[in-house]
């Protein structure tokens, strides 16, 4: 009779971590906020239950995530909120995606940020519109910005020479409507 047993290989001389929270790699402020996320829908769906923020959980979010857009050296104690909180904070925050910048970067962000934020709390169409039209405006979203290319093709004398050779031996015998103007009167 065989035996079925699988015996992994495990390397020698590697410490394990003493607690979980040691396992957790170094995550920035918002890579945090992204995997609680995840793991908070993870269980929700496979319980089949539904993410349902109350009013103050929303709240909490929106302050949270006003002080974050602020202060991007802020890192909040997640533990210290419900899971409709966080999973409310990662909406709002992936949706005006929040980064951190430095200099005119940051500018730009908070910019953008506050007109995600118009965008999707517009209390009318006309409001959103118009926040989306700023957006599509921005430098590197341009939405509605037309481009256009202009490519430069170096030559060398003898290349044109026989370019314009050609070109003169396709215009012979062709006829040329015009007019002649005499500039004498």
């Amino acid at each position: 009779m065989s035996d079925n047993t699988v015996i992994p290989h495990i390397e020698e001389n590697i410490p394990l971590p003493k607690n979980a929270r040691e396992a957790l790699p170094e995550m920035s402020v918002q890579e945090e906020l992204e995997v609680r996320a995840k793991t908070i829908k993870l269980i929700a769906d496979i319980q089949d239950q539904n993410i349902e923020p109350t009013a103050q959980e929303m709240k909490d979010a929106a302050e949270m995530a006003t002080q974050m857009m602020s202060d991007p050296s802020l890192k909040p104690d997640y533990a210290n909120y419900p899971n409709e909180t966080i999973a409310y904070l990662a909406g709002l925050v992936s949706q005006t995606s929040h980064m951190v910048a430095k200099d005119l970067a940051d500018i730009k962000l908070s910019v953008l940020n506050g007109l995600l934020q118009e965008a999707a709390t517009a209390k009318n169409s006309k409001d959103r519109i118009s926040a989306w039209s700023k957006i599509g405006d921005i430098d590197g979203v341009d939405a509605f910005k037309r481009k256009t290319e202009v490519t430069h093709i170096t030559k060398s004398g003898k290349e044109l020479e026989e370019e314009l050779k050609r070109t003169i031996e396709e215009l012979k015998g062709k006829v040329i409507e015009g007019e002649i103007v005499d500039d004498d009167d």
